[in-house]
């Protein structure tokens, strides 16, 4: 079958079958390393898809998908798509119903101090996996990019926005010019051309990825605009654009995502900048 997993080890979780697919990405081949970075970039395509309609779209044979599922230790691709759609019905929960879920007694903790605790776990999470996960030579080389460009462009979408727009605030007091690609008029596309070489963007984005943030990143970077991208896979078309790409993986309490590590990392990069600009 060629399986390299145990059924002991193999995945029961969508975070767990990512964690492997990502420790084997630089040992699979061609087509399987393409049907892993359309996996990952389109979790709900998988999901909601069939062989075919994926195979299509991914740019492979049915067949190829078979033989992915089998080298994660899946005995098929509709084992490998379960793990995708339990993803799904886990994100696709209401607001509702997570807020139900945190409605349980805990002896001595009022409620909302279960709450607090959540999410502050979480978010101590966060950090420390993005402090083990930021390499010094990829900080260093994103804030040379940075500090060397005229205009920094800043581009997220939907969850993402916020760090975005506190690094365009913090780039303003900073006096270091940027532009908030934010456009309420739906001219950002005119707004990126003016983009240059000399300049370079920021783009955040994580799955599901927002399709204008990689549009644009990927815009940017076929003009030579220098882009650092911030996102959560080898396997994130904004890896694919970037000069340099940082990979945060948020932890989540109840289903609400933290963002207190990519936070942490926008405005250590942001700072860094300023003071790479002084010696300049």
């Amino acid at each position: 079958m060629g399986s390299t997993a145990t059924e002991a080890t193999l995945p029961q979780d969508f975070d767990a079958l990512r964690t492997l697919i990502l420790d084997r990405r630089q040992l699979l081949p061609k087509r399987l390393a393409q049907i892993a970075a359309y996996a990952l970039g389109n979790p709900d395509e998988i999901a909601f898809g069939t062989a075919a309609s994926i195979a299509q779209s991914a740019g492979v044979q049915p067949s190829t998908l078979i033989r992915f599922a089998q080298h994660l230790g899946f005995d098929g691709f509709t084992s490998l798509q379960s793990v995708f759609r339990e993803r799904l019905r886990e994100r696709q929960g209401s607001y509702e119903e997570r807020l139900s879920g945190l409605r349980g007694d805990t002896p001595g903790l009022s409620k909302n101090r279960v709450i607090l605790n959540g999410f502050l776990t979480a978010a101590s999470q966060s950090i420390q996996t993005i402090s083990r996960s930021a390499e010094e030579d990829v900080l260093e080389r994103a804030v040379e990019v940075l500090a060397h460009a005229d205009t920094i462009y800043l581009i997220a979408r939907r969850r993402s926005y916020p760090i975005s727009a506190y690094m365009a605030y913090a780039f303003g007091k900073l006096k270091i010019r940027n532009q908030l690609i934010e456009s309420t008029a739906g001219i950002d596309p005119e707004i990126l051309s003016f983009a240059r070489p000399q300049d370079a963007a920021i783009a955040i984005s994580f799955s599901p990825y927002a399709s204008a943030t990689v549009e644009h990143a990927a815009a940017l970077a076929a003009r030579g605009v220098p882009v650092v991208a911030i996102t959560d896979s080898a396997f994130s078309p904004l890896a694919q654009s970037a000069s340099v790409w940082f990979e945060a993986a948020e932890g989540d309490f109840s289903g609400f995502r933290s963002l207190s590590g990519t936070m942490a990392l926008a405005m250590a990069l942001t700072v860094s900048v300023a003071e790479r600009r002084r010696s300049l």
